[in-house]
């Protein structure tokens, strides 16, 4: 049976499907940890295991060691009858099918991580244990967490602990336990409460959940593989072998011992609660004492060539080595007994199947997130029950470049039913709406493929729970949609990318803007990315010529005080009075409507809860909230404050559709407005509903709104970078320096416990942030890493109107780029006499 009969067999058996996804901060080895998982599945030799990065498919990838584009493989492993007991969720046989997507790190490829999240259920969490829990460590845990992904954690680069920083056995756990207790703090803060229907949720190395090694090595452990070793240890002799469920119970038990406050007593053999000994010595460790020990006298013995040691060493543990292993010394022999010793695939891949759902378990609680329609329709059933019979229910999260020129598989993941090649299927792209025909294609499916990382294999059908690549389909997706038989279906949710995208580039060229569709999340501009591999994405395109221009920074338009005057507006026909001011939101209000906190779409009692309370609000204003806007969700507010007007609900709309206009392209360079709150103080309207219509109201409500803007103080605000910079102390002063020079501000310096390394916060606006890591690492000679993340928006120091200020210049430059009028329209030009 080949390995292609074995997984083909394993996807009808849907409790036995692991989808997980491999996620953390850039640099942090997940490529190299993906090594070993593969390498575990016989796909690479064990011995490239580390080097070869195999989920890095593209060259530019391979040659400049990052991933760009996640990648997805398919592997087969079979679990050891006692291991199986491990197992709390449902089980069927041994064999198991782990479907493994490795995900970029890096900030300006976020998009895939999303892709990557929606089609998984579990997610690998890696951490470097010297640089601990970083920026985007919390980015892309907070993703996975909303999505109701479980996560189970690994601290990657323990050989840099032990080799580089010499930690001690006691310091090296002190770091292993705040990782973990970092990594909690962000589960507790994003996820639900234990009660919810994932039910806790919180990584624990004692239940066997955190993972620690070298993905480079190629080595790791959980607590199980030690306990395993101590139970088999001091099972007295005479208890015979012991049954999978008791050796289970007694392995789970030591595991507790293992960790945290317990201590081990050498001279007797037995383990305590207290750090001291029944004569008064200090006890060590258990964590220390069992489980580093071991592994710091390895590394010891070898690394400082003790032949007669080592030898004993490898003995006592039972490590084979092959005759080609025995000549070698230093590192390369470290590596091959480690390897051998406490093999990386072996202990994750046991984690990954015992810890993480299956699609039976999963589905259960994600449904909810995956489908829109109602909870109790055939598809919703379907989803839940993870049902093959049940009528297909597909979604598709990305676009993957084949062979052939301009031509991509669809790639994503099987909830209800089974595709199959040649089935008819309604294909819904991400504008379809129900009963309508728009964005609705019904097609029979090419052929299924299994994505094999490198390779793809052809698939006759695959069942619900799997995740697969189809052919075809790609003539009638752009990037995301949903594939289905059931005609009355609600669509899957479309995952909206959720960070704020702070700079654009904007091409005139549709059909580069099309091609650049499959690949980002983001459909009107093109977010600033690395060019290089942006270009090299389009090269299976047909050929495109390049011109490159300056990014494009995104500003907001705002106010800082109320009106200074009554601002009246009259229609066209002079027949219709518009009275407004203006006046900006009390802080942190805007962040709030942008989190969702107070939305449109929220009962209106609550929402006027929320704002009295917080914001001391009045109750009754806080009901009169017309709409939000730009787009009915952003951070700007239309309040009806009159009393006593005729026929004012007949214009609501009218002043509304105003409203969205003139808050999507404000008054002073057509930016989107943010944080304003539009009071209407009166409305005077004719009798008759002809001379009211949509025609005159519209215009005017867009004039009456700018000039309560221009009358307010207008501001421009722009966007801020967090940013996140790791380096050796004798570099911090340059930091300053190259910050100094860009606007930013450092907010918060801290040493990595336990290493030489330091970590500077600081924020930097985005208009600075070009060139600024060259800048960076060209101050501090190569050794500080910036990792930038979109944190606020903070207003622009100064006045738009005065000719020397820096918002004038920047005012003065966006209304030229977009061929506006020169200079910030007058007042006179919106404000009317009464």
């Amino acid at each position: 049976m080949n390995l292609l009969d074995q997984i083909r067999a394993i996807m009808d058996k849907k409790s036995n499907i692991r989808n997980m996804s491999v996620i953390a901060h850039v640099d942090h080895g997940k490529s190299t940890l993906t090594d070993s998982l593969v390498s575990k599945a016989g796909i690479i030799a064990s011995s490239r295991a580390g080097e070869t990065r195999f989920t890095d498919t593209r060259k530019d990838e391979q040659e400049r060691c990052i991933t760009i584009k996640s990648t997805a493989i398919s592997m087969y492993y079979e679990l050891g009858e006692n291991d199986l007991a491990f197992i709390k969720q449902s089980k069927d046989g041994n064999g198991f099918l782990i479907n493994l997507i490795d995900s970029p790190g890096h900030v300006d490829f976020s998009s895939e991580v999303t892709a990557a999240l929606r089609v998984t259920d579990g997610a690998l969490v890696v951490v470097d244990c010297v640089s601990g829990v970083c920026v985007q460590t919390e980015t892309v845990l907070r993703q996975a967490i909303a999505e109701r992904i479980k996560p189970v954690l690994m601290m990657n680069k323990m050989d840099r602990a032990l080799l580089e920083l010499q930690l001690e056995p006691d310091e090296l756990f002190q770091t292993f336990q705040r990782i973990v207790e970092n990594v909690n703090v962000i589960i507790s803060t994003y996820g639900e409460d234990e009660g919810g229907p994932m039910g806790n949720i919180m990584i624990d190395p004692v239940i066997g959940t955190v993972g620690f090694g070298s993905g480079l090595h190629g080595w790791a452990f959980t607590l199980k593989q030690f306990a395993e070793m101590y139970v088999a240890k001091f099972t007295a002799k005479g208890d015979g072998q012991l049954g999978p469920a008791e050796r289970c119970k007694k392995v789970e038990d030591m595991m507790k011992k293992l960790w945290g406050d317990r201590y081990f007593d050498p001279s007797a053999g037995k383990f305590s609660k207290t750090s001291t000994g029944p004569d008064g010595q200090k006890l060590p460790r258990t964590f220390s004492q069992l489980v580093l020990d071991p592994i710091f006298k390895v590394f010891d013995a070898i690394m400082n060539f003790k032949k007669d040691e080592t030898a004993k060493l490898i003995d006592k543990l039972d490590v084979k080595l092959d005759s080609e292993d025995k000549e070698k010394e230093g590192k390369p022999l470290l590596k091959a007994v480690m390897r051998r010793w406490l093999p990386a695939g072996e202990a994750l891949l046991q984690m990954i199947t015992i810890h993480l759902p299956s699609p039976v378990t999963a589905q259960k609680y994600r449904c909810e997130l995956l489908y829109e329609g109602p909870g109790d329709d055939e598809a919703a059933m379907g989803i839940k029950n993870c049902d093959p019979k049940a009528p297909l229910m597909m979604y598709i999260s990305k676009m993957v470049p084949t062979s052939d020129k301009g031509r991509f598989y669809a790639f994503g993941r099987v909830f209800s039913g089974c595709v199959s090649t040649g089935l008819k299927v309604r294909i819904m792209g991400p504008n379809f709406t129900p009963g309508k025909k728009e964005d609705l294609y019904i097609k029979p499916i090419q052929r299924t493929i299994l994505m094999m990382g490198r390779y793809v294999e052809p698939i006759e059908d695959v069942p619900c729970g799997n995740i697969v690549g189809l052919v075809g389909v790609d003539q009638f997706l752009v990037k995301t949609g949903t594939i289905t038989t059931f005609e009355q279906v609600m669509y899957c949710c479309i995952y909206v990318f959720s960070l704020q995208k702070p700079t654009r580039i904007c091409p005139d060229v549709p059909k580069l803007i099309q091609l650049y569709n499959k690949f980002l999340f983001s459909s009107h501009h093109i977010i600033q990315k690395p060019l290089p591999p942006i270009i090299s994405l389009l090269t299976p395109s047909p050929a495109i010529s390049f011109q490159k221009s300056d990014p494009v920074v995104s500003y907001r338009e705002t106010v800082t005080e109320e009106s200074d005057q009554m601002c009246l507006s009259k229609s066209p026909n002079k027949h219709n009075r518009l009275f407004m001011k203006s006046r900006p939101f009390p802080d942190g209000l805007a962040e709030d409507i942008e989190k969702g906190d107070v939305s449109s779409r929220q009962e209106l009692k609550a929402r006027a809860r929320y704002l009295a309370d917080k914001y001391e609000w009045e109750v009754t204003e806080a009901r009169k909230i017309w709409c939000f806007g730009p787009d009915g969700t952003g951070p700007n507010l239309l309040i009806d404050m009159t009393k006593g007007v005729q026929y004012l609900n007949e214009i609501k709309d009218s002043v509304v559709a105003g409203f969205q206009w003139a808050t999507k392209e404000g008054v002073l360079c057509e930016e989107n407005m943010r944080a304003i709150r539009f009071d209407i103080h009166d409305v005077t309207l004719h009798a008759d509903a002809i001379h009211r219509g949509g025609g005159q109201i519209i215009p005017t409500a867009r004039r009456v709104l700018y000039a309560s803007q221009l009358t307010a103080q207008p501001r421009l605000m722009e966007p801020v970078y967090l940013v996140e910079i790791q380096c050796p102390e004798q570099v911090v002063g340059g930091i300053y320096g190259v910050l100094n020079r860009k606007r930013g501000h450092v907010f918060e310096e801290s040493q990595v416990m336990g290493t030489p390394m330091f970590v500077v916060k600081a924020y930097l606006p985005v208009n600075e942030s070009f060139g600024f890591t060259a800048d960076l690492r060209s101050n501090t000679g190569g050794q500080a890493f910036p990792q930038c993340v979109f944190d606020h928006w903070q207003i622009l120091q100064g006045d738009p109107n005065d000719p020397a200020s820096r918002p004038f210049q920047v005012i003065a430059e966006i209304r030229k780029r977009k061929g506006l009028k020169e200079g910030i329209p007058a007042l006179d030009n919106y404000l009317d006499k009464l």
